[in-house]
């Protein structure tokens, strides 16, 4: 294992350099990566500048649904960071592509999620079910809900014990803030709803589910090799790169600590105090 104060590989160093020269694209988490709760951490515009100016691409992949695609542009560009809607990859328009690709049949849903998400699948074409045993969804969606209401809950844990098809946004079990709170996320309303019916999401569409990278690759023509996943969790960000066979890059700015990933196994690719470090690594592996 190669290590340094600022970050640390279980490769060589020259094996995690000619790793990182393969890379032709980042995708990047975004709280706990790029920006925590509402302040954006102050290295990263210059660590996106350091990517353009190297021929690097990327793009800003999230687990988190409470906001749309237009409502994240707007965050990022209030933050001071102009990206387009080709750049923005959200669980929730992965659910969406998910449905239309494998449930084509399914149109009413009963889901478990913030206005902005529900207003985002209307707009696909998806229609939403009450709460209401007589009105019956093809499919239960649930996904990281800030405005959850305990009816709702109750609702979905019901059709969940009826056997509708069952698709969960994202597996954490919490999000980033910073703020003194502990915010509860889609994987822990699952387990709350797998506590009471002893049913689990059939499937679960966001990170480490390799098919949140294929579509990167599939748009711009890369290898694996040659993407990589940045983010501030290992059974999330990292295992993402890793099913997809691309570079699995964790930074300590968010959620995991440097224990949990000296500890891991596989460890990340390289582990870095933040993405201002993973630049300059980036950079170097150029020369």
């Amino acid at each position: 294992m190669y290590t340094t104060p600022d970050y640390f590989t279980p490769k060589s160093k020259e094996e995690l350099m000619q790793a990182l020269a393969r890379v032709k694209h980042v995708a990047l988490d975004m709280d706990g990566t790029i920006y925590m709760g509402s302040t954006l951490f102050p290295f990263t515009k210059d660590f996106l500048a350091k990517l353009k100016a190297n021929g690097i691409g990327y793009s800003f992949l999230t687990n988190n649904p409470t906001k749309s695609q237009a409502d994240y542009l707007k965050k990022l560009e209030k933050l001071g960071i102009e990206a387009t809607e080709e750049e923005m990859y959200t669980s929730a328009i992965a659910t969406i592509e998910y449905l239309k690709a494998k449930m084509p049949e399914a149109k009413r849903l009963f889901a478990l999620g913030t206005p902005s998400m529900i207003k985002e699948f209307e707009e696909a074409g998806f229609e939403m079910c009450a709460v209401d045993a007589q009105d019956r969804p093809d499919v239960l969606v649930v996904a990281f809900d800030t405005t959850l209401e305990y009816p709702r809950l109750c609702h979905a844990a019901y059709w969940a014990q009826q056997g509708i098809p069952y698709i969960a946004t994202n597996p954490d079990r919490v999000c980033p803030t910073d703020q003194p709170t502990v915010l509860v996320d889609c994987g822990s309303l699952c387990k709350c709803i797998e506590h009471a019916t002893g049913r689990t999401p059939d499937i679960v569409i966001g990170k480490p589910n390799p098919d949140m990278l294929s579509g990167i690759m599939f748009r711009y023509g890369l290898k694996p090799e040659e993407v990589a996943m940045c983010g501030d969790r290992i059974y999330t960000d990292v295992a993402t790169a890793q099913n997809a066979g691309g570079v699995g890059i964790l930074v300590l700015s968010g959620e995991t600590t440097k224990e949990t990933a000296l500890n891991n196994d596989p460890m990340p690719d390289v582990t870095c105090r933040d993405i201002s470090v993973l630049g300059d690594l980036m950079v170097e592996a150029r020369k």
